[in-house]
């Protein structure tokens, strides 16, 4: 598929330095064309989509901001291989620009190109997900947001909704999603039930904030991540109508975008309900030009530690919980102390969840196993397996 045919070219009228992205990116400029995918780590993909934005009008205009600053920053320690591939057009409808979106992702990742999406509103999280619908692909779902997003089954798809769409959506892909920064005043009861039932992760806001650290085996865990503005606080990030008083600082968005960078297993991530409109100095625009370079330069500082059984680069260590009930195998990366757990799952379901036992966890997890106390990811994760 020519993707050229979804896209509008980048208008690049300002000076930067010959350090900078500008200088270092493959944009897709009107005296240039359509970038050469060949030999691509990363591709930036903006998106002039805000029909699903509920009270956000003005989100559309997001991308192009973010590059003002974006362009601007120097490279760090690495020479990036990225393209920009500009702007998808907005559809004559909104299923229009889903699936130019869908087949735009889905071409990226069997090239395995990562994508970063700037958007738009956070619905076009549901156009991302439906290209590995497409590759048949079982994915981990992250969401660094301050609401859950279910809303009503019955309503149309929007950034509030979008999540139930994808989890009712048949046949259905999502192995887990997880919440990362979720402000309990914004949620219902019913869906904090929901998420229990049905073996999702929510964390509030309180758990992260000031201990991010504990949300880097999440992170590391995801396939797919989608960051929402409003999850930072007003003070940080004011581009965004639905942005409050509490959230994320913008010293942890930045570390938690590293962590997505570094992950092995991350094979897309977006930017959403950004709002020229509401922001003051082009300051979350800035910042969203920041949590940028530091996904693109956690990319280039990735391990490739995912363990492998008969590996000498990890260390295996055994732990008997519930009187020899349970055996739990944990990992440890000589590479990055980094640790996982290994899921034990039905022989007839291994080829289906081959990707999802081996869970990322931290150290404290296993200090818990060696206290008897079962880490609750491996108990959720052992759930859906079997």
């Amino acid at each position: 598929m020519d993707l050229s045919i979804f896209f509008k070219p980048v208008e690049v009228n300002f000076e930067t330095d010959k350090h900078s992205f500008q200088k270092m990116f493959d944009i897709h400029a009107l005296d240039t064309g359509f970038p050469d995918l060949e030999d691509i780590d990363i591709a930036i993909i903006g998106v002039e989509e805000e029909r699903g934005a509920v009270d956000n009008d003005g989100c559309a205009e997001g991308p192009d901001e973010v590059r003002r600053f974006l362009y601007k920053l120097n490279v760090g320690g690495f020479s990036p291989r990225v393209v920009d591939l500009g702007n998808i057009k907005a559809g004559e409808t909104i299923e229009d620009t889903y699936y130019a979106l869908t087949n735009t992702v889905e071409a990226l990742i069997k090239r395995k190109i990562l994508p970063i999406i700037i958007g738009g509103s956070q619905d076009l999280t549901f156009a991302n997900y439906a290209a590995y619908q497409k590759m048949e692909q079982t994915v981990n779902l992250v969401s660094i947001d301050n609401q859950l997003d279910i809303g009503s089954s019955e309503s149309g798809i929007s950034d509030t909704t979008y999540l139930s769409k994808i989890i009712l959506h048949q046949p259905n892909f999502l192995f887990n999603f997880s919440n990362l920064g979720y402000q309990t005043y914004f949620v219902n009861q019913e869906s904090i039930e929901l998420m229990s039932k049905l073996f999702f992760d929510a964390s509030r806001l309180g758990q992260i904030s000031g201990n991010v650290h504990e949300s880097e085996p999440i992170i590391r865990n995801a396939d797919m991540m989608s960051f929402d503005v409003s999850s930072i606080r007003m003070a940080d990030a004011p581009g965004c109508k639905q942005t409050s008083p509490n959230g994320f600082n913008s010293q942890e968005a930045c570390q938690m975008a590293r962590y997505a960078g570094i992950s092995d297993k991350l094979s897309s991530i977006g930017f959403y309900n950004y709002n020229p409109t509401f922001d003051n100095r082009g300051q979350t625009a800035h910042l969203l030009a920041q949590m940028i370079w530091c996904v693109i330069e956690g990319y280039y500082q990735r391990k490739n530690d995912f363990p492998v059984r008969n590996s000498d680069e990890y260390l295996k260590y055994r732990v008997m919980l519930e009187d020899n009930k349970y055996e739990l195998l944990f990992y440890k990366s000589k590479k990055s102390d980094r640790w996982w757990m290994d899921i034990p799952y039905p022989p007839n379901k291994r080829i289906q969840f081959e990707r999802h036992h081996l869970v990322p966890c931290s150290y404290s997890q296993y200090e818990k196993a060696l206290a008897d106390e079962m880490p609750d990811s491996w108990w959720k994760t052992y759930q859906k397996l079997i």
